[in-house]
């Protein structure tokens, strides 16, 4: 399988662990991603606050680039995805023309939901080595990847299950919540941090009470705002994890997790170590 790969600005600084991540769980599972060349900012947060017609622009010109390779597009950033997914649907709409040839015969995935297809959660179970047994986690969602349906197209964003069930399939034990898809404070922390921290510290405490040792996310915002947040406690910390992370633990996919997990601030060793996942 080969695919367009749009990264985003994010895994080529604060999420660098994130793409390094996907690459060698995609190295293992034997899926080419071919990142799209000289590819741009989607926009993300600031230019819908903008322009729409930039929002739609943005994202447009890295679709014409993956249409150009022939190849379907998968997108880590629940952001990035949602961006791309509404520049699409607006060009296909006739709302807005860009100065790139969009077509839309292309498709856009969200990584979680093509990873979570049956066939690829088979492929995920049958090379896990390392399974995680043991270990409680909930999955966050926040509310840019299922959210609005009509741009999305998916129908479950009220209770998604695409990472709960790459987390069962890498052997972890997943417990329902009632806060999986509820906003972290995404970017507003910029200018009202008071209010970021309030809903993000919400959902550490509401994790806890679900009874979780670790938390499991796809959006870098998402991770920074719930891990950094922590930084500020003095008791035992709740592990953040993006899920390819999770599954190269599993897959025991290349590289010493003391090393490639060493940017979190919510310190997952001591975890993994209980667990046995790792020595």
């Amino acid at each position: 399988m080969r695919l367009a790969f749009y990264p985003g600005c994010s895994l080529e600084g604060m999420a660098s662990d994130y793409a390094e991540s996907i690459e060698a769980v995609f190295r293992r599972l034997q899926i080419d991603l071919v990142e799209i060349e000289d590819w741009s900012c989607c926009g993300a947060t600031a230019a819908h606050s903008l322009s729409e017609a930039m929002a739609v622009a943005l994202p447009a010109r890295n679709i014409a680039a993956a249409e150009k390779l022939g190849l379907d597009i998968v997108v880590p950033c629940a952001n990035c995805f949602n961006r791309m997914r509404f520049s699409q649907v607006m060009i296909e709409k006739g709302i807005y023309d860009v100065p790139w040839p969009v077509t839309g015969k292309i498709k856009i995935h969200d990584m979680t939901r093509l990873l979570a297809e049956d066939d690829m959660l088979e492929k995920i179970r049958a090379r896990t080595v390392r399974p995680l047994s043991g270990l409680k986690l909930v999955s966050y969602y926040g509310c840019q990847m299922v959210r609005p349906p009509r741009i999305t197209g998916y129908t479950d964003y009220e209770n998604p299950q695409t990472l709960d069930r790459l987390a069962e399939a890498a052997g972890a034990e997943v417990l329902d919540w009632s806060y999986k898809t509820t906003c972290c404070g995404a970017s507003i922390g910029i200018g009202r941090r008071d209010i970021q921290e309030a809903l993000t510290r919400k959902l550490i405490v509401k994790a806890r009470q679900a009874g979780a040792e670790a938390i499991v996310v796809s959006c870098p915002l998402c991770q920074s705002n719930l891990d950094l947040i922590q930084a500020k406690e003095s008791g035992p910390a709740t592990p953040i994890f993006y899920f390819t992370e999770l599954l190269r633990l599993a897959l025991n996919s290349g590289g010493r997790p003391q090393h490639w997990l060493r940017k979190h601030v919510a310190d997952p060793l001591p975890l993994l170590r209980e667990k046995g996942v790792i020595p």
